[in-house]
C-alpha cells in the first residue's frame, strides 16, 4: 500500500474522483482547503494581482491505494495536466507506508 496525497484547485476535483475511479481507489478522503503562493519576492511589475499573497480555493484528496494502482492514477494525472492550457495543475505525491495498525495495509 501507499499513501498517495493529491492537491489541486476545487475547479479540478470532479476530474479527479474520475481518475481515483479508472484507477480502482475505492476509498479516499478529501477536503476543501485554502491555498497560499507568496508573491512578496516577485516585483511589482510580474505581479499583476499586486497582492503579495494570493489566496486560492483548493481540494485535498488523500488516500491508501494499492501498488498496483499507483502507477495508473500517477499516469491520469500527468496526461491530465499535459493538456491543460491554464497554469493550474493537479499536484500528486505518493508515500510509502513503512508501519501502520490498519490489518488491510
Amino acid at each position: 500500500m501507499k499513501l498517495v496525497i493529491i492537491t489541486a484547485s476545487i475547479a479540478f476535483q470532479q476530474e479527479i474522483k474520475d481518475m481515483l475511479k479508472k484507477a480502482e481507489v475505492k476509498t479516499y478522503s478529501f477536503k476543501e482547503v485554502t491555498g497560499y503562493m507568496d508573491f512578496s519576492d516577485t516585483a511589482t511589475p510580474e505581479n499583476w494581482f499586486a497582492a503579495e499573497v494570493n489566496e486560492t480555493e483548493s481540494i485535498l484528496f488523500y488516500a491508501f491505494v494499492k501498488k498496483e494502482n499507483v502507477d495508473l492514477l500517477f499516469t491520469l494525472i500527468n496526461e491530465f495536466n499535459g493538456v491543460q492550457e491554464s497554469q493550474s495543475h493537479i499536484h500528486i505525491a505518493i508515500l510509502n507506508i513503512e508501519k501502520s495498525n490498519n490489518p488491510t495495509l
